[in-house]
This record gives C-alpha cells, structure tokens and sequence, in this order.
C-alpha cells in the first residue's frame, strides 16, 4: 500500500529525528494604501531564492547562493469603485532578460471592474505566453487585497444587497455561510441554521 502524504504525516512521530532541507525559498507580500490624489494603490512583491548557487536552465547566468532568483511585482491603482486606472510592473531580479519586457503586458487590465471573477480574468488575459506567470500570479490575490484595503473607507456605507435585498456577503466564504453564527446576529433574517 502506498503512503498519501497524510499517511506519511501521521506515521512521524515526535521523536523522530526527520530532518529537512530547505530547497527553495518565496516570500509574496501585498499592501494597500490611500493616495493623496483621492485613488486608491495596492502592491504586490515576490521574492523567491534558493539556499545554494542555482544555474538558471538556459545555461547564461548563475544565482548565487540566498541572492534573488525572482524580485519582481505590481503596483494596481483603482478608484473606491474599484476600477483599475493603472498597472505598474517593477523586476529588481528576474532569471532571463526577456522577463524583464513583461510588464507593459498587464496595460490589458487598464479599465477592469476589481470584482467577482477578478482571477480567472485576470488568468484569462494573461495565461501562458501573454504575460508574465509570476507577474499574473501576484494580481489574482491582489484583488482580496484591494477589497481589505478598502474596509475602512466603505465601513460607513450600505451593505451591499441583491435584487431580493439579501446582502451579498451572505454565503461569500466561510464565516458568512447563512447557517453560521454571524449571519445569525448580522442578518437574523436571512439565517438559515438552527435557531
């Protein structure tokens, strides 16, 4: 019988002397911010190193040991409606010269709504050879991070509801599954678990 990889977890035990060897190293960081001419920044970086020297497939260049494989990212400027103005692509480090000609790529979200089906638009536009993987990558996730950054400056409007004036959160992840507790006290009329 062949260990799943949850077979192979519970088959440690605490004293056990497994060790491990780090191969690869990817930091991914998002922030968001408030500019001053009234729209709205967010940014997302990825950094990946490996802990040895890493010769790069091509054969043309060599990484040495903890320097940066990959230091690339996007800067997407939106207004409270969350619509996109503007996509900056920055790359300190990249393994090919071509990845550096990747980031006028991404001008193709200049106008979109940041909203349900951000990714797999996102995805749509950019897959494959029309863009940058890890540039695309960072801009799926940097659309929840647009939406977290935005929690104070919405906190004093309307919740947002649909035709039958149910609030749209209602079933948008975990939390707010109807059944659970904080639709409960939310939205009591809209619960649908145990009472």
């Amino acid at each position: 019988m062949r260990n799943t990889p949850a077979d192979a977890t519970e088959n440690v035990k605490p004293n056990d002397p497994l060790t491990r060897e780090e191969l690869h190293f990817r930091r991914i960081d998002m922030r968001g911010w408030r500019r001053s001419d009234g729209l709205f920044e967010v940014e997302g970086r990825v950094t990946d190193r490996k802990p040895h020297e890493f010769q790069v497939p091509n054969g043309t260049k060599v990484v040495p040991a903890n320097a940066p494989l990959h230091d690339m990212g996007v800067k997407l400027v939106f207004d409270d409606n969350m619509l996109v103005h503007d996509v900056f692509a920055f790359t300190d480090a990249a393994p090919y010269t071509d990845c550096l000609a990747a980031g006028p790529t991404l001008q193709t979200l200049k106008g979109m709504r940041i909203a349900a089906g951000w990714g797999a638009e996102v995805t749509r536009r950019l897959a494959g050879a029309n863009s940058c993987t890890h540039l695309m990558q960072l801009l799926i996730p940097m659309g929840t991070t647009a939406f977290q950054s935005l929690t104070t400056v919405r906190m004093d409007r309307p919740e947002p509801v649909n035709a039958e004036g149910k609030p749209v959160k209602i079933n948008s992840c975990f939390a707010y599954a109807a059944d659970r507790s904080l639709v409960m006290h939310k939205w009591p009329a809209f619960y649908t678990g145990q009472k």
